[in-house]
């Protein structure tokens, strides 16, 4: 019993010994044998305390490693230098719906689909060659039999000695890297739009403050030409009835001659009419002049009831009358059609629609604008178009934005349509543009009719 318990050992060591008796060669032997088994006996218990530390480690080491491949998002195959499975994570046994046991030894092709065999089956000799393979696109058979698109990654394994043991393939599902570069390219869309609405943005603040004072500066001047018409109108009414009587009771033939010279009756026919068109252009300035100043000051115009039908004629007389080329137009509209809006808004909108028709048929002979208005349920639609070239594919999604223009440079502003779009909104309606089958342009306006006029 003492060769195996330590402390015994030591107790016999301890023992007293007689110095008058000598120790014998046996007793010496056998002492050395007891201190030699327990010195291997203490390295027995130290090489056993390092084993399990060793092993606490070990376990540690492989709960971390399969709790890696359990959280991977990405399927993970390992296997052979020849195509061998040999072990596989998580995500790919849910994915095919098999255990690691069931696909251990298993060729690759096996839960490739057959179109991508090819390619698995290349994966060994170029791994051996380049080390490594890079967004490889393969499909897997999954669990029902359908193809799951992957984007694979296939690099060496090597064992402790540095040599090519197998290989490791990685692969994420393509549906995941699409949704991804979706999501980053949406993310980019947004960057760039809101980076053009605070361009847009600061633009427009500074043309409302140009606005502003041309405005106020022109508020004056026409305030004269007002003035100025009126009196002009009154004059015009007492020279007609002068000149008048005039001839009811001057017979003298001089002045019949020099009436007929200077072609005063056609001066008096022209007078009343020439006044009255200067008037309503002078009152349609001071109407865009206020106009100007609500869009610099955000404020609202009033809403009232007028007849649509007139507004557009009147807004298209205007703009073809300043055309020297002009081109056809042709009306399809009801005998009036009432209804209760800004009005203001609605003969800019129009102006702006035939003017812009106008700018694309600018030159040709056979130019001819189509204008048609209906009222659909509790909405009133307005139709302008052209038989111009109509719109460029890459620009209908840009053509109400600020400042777009394919006009050259210094021929337009770009902001009409703009201008137009934003007016049809703030009236509760909106503004598309489209091309026509035949060719040319079409836009369509549309705004809800707010019911009859209140007295």
């Amino acid at each position: 019993m003492a060769w195996s318990d330590p402390h015994a050992v030591k107790r016999h060591k301890a023992a007293p010994h007689d110095p008058d008796l000598p120790i014998g060669a046996g007793e010496e032997a056998w002492i050395e044998v007891v201190q030699k088994m327990d010195e291997v006996y203490a390295d027995l218990i130290a090489s056993q305390t390092l084993l399990e530390k060793q092993n606490a480690r070990l376990e540690e080491a492989q709960t971390f490693i399969s709790s890696v491949l359990a959280a991977m998002t990405d399927v993970l195959i390992v296997c052979d230098l020849q195509g061998r499975i040999q072990q596989v994570n998580p995500a790919l046994e849910k994915l095919l719906g098999r255990r690691e046991a069931e696909l251990a030894g298993l060729p690759l092709t096996e839960i490739f689909e057959a179109a991508s065999h090819a390619t698995v089956t290349a994966f060994p000799e170029r791994v051996q060659k380049d080390g490594q393979l890079a967004d490889c696109e393969v499909s897997l058979v999954d669990a029902e039999g359908h193809a799951a698109p992957l984007a694979m990654n296939c690099t060496a394994r090597r064992d402790h000695r540095g040599r090519l043991a197998g290989m490791v393939l990685v692969g994420r599902p393509v549906g995941e890297l699409r949704r991804a570069y979706r999501e980053l390219d949406l993310a980019h869309q947004q960057l760039t739009q809101t980076q053009q609405q605070l361009v847009a943005s600061e633009k427009m603040a500074a043309l409302g403050r140009l606005v502003a004072g041309v405005a106020h500066e022109l508020n004056n001047p026409i305030s004269f030409v007002f003035g100025n018409m009126h009196a002009l109108k009154r004059y015009g009414i007492a020279i007609t009835r002068y000149l008048e009587a005039c001839e009811r009771y001057d017979a003298c033939p001089e002045l019949k001659a020099l009436r007929e010279e200077l072609k005063i009756d056609r001066v008096v026919r022209d007078i009343s009419p020439l006044v009255e068109g200067t008037l309503e252009g002078a009152e349609r300035v001071s109407d865009i002049v206020q106009d100007l100043r609500r869009f610099s000051s955000n404020q609202e115009e009033t809403q009232e009831g007028f007849d649509l039908v007139k507004l557009i004629r009147t807004a298209t007389d205007w703009v073809i009358k300043a055309e020297r080329v002009k081109p056809q137009v042709r009306f399809d509209l009801p005998d009036s059609l009432e209804m209760v809006g800004r009005k203001g808004h609605l003969h800019q909108i129009i102006v702006n629609l035939v003017q812009n028709a106008t700018d694309v048929l600018a030159g040709r002979d056979d130019g001819a604008i189509e204008i048609a208005a209906r009222r659909q349920g509790a909405d009133i639609l307005v139709e302008v178009a052209d038989n111009g070239s109509g719109i460029a594919a890459g620009d209908l999604d840009k053509i109400f934005e600020p400042f777009f223009t394919t006009k050259p440079i210094g021929q337009g502003t770009g902001l009409g349509l703009y201008v137009s779009y934003s007016m049809a909104q703030k009236h509760g309606g909106d503004l598309t543009a489209a091309n026509r089958p035949g060719g040319g342009a079409l836009f369509t306006l549309r705004i809800p009719d707010h019911g009859p006029a209140e007295d």
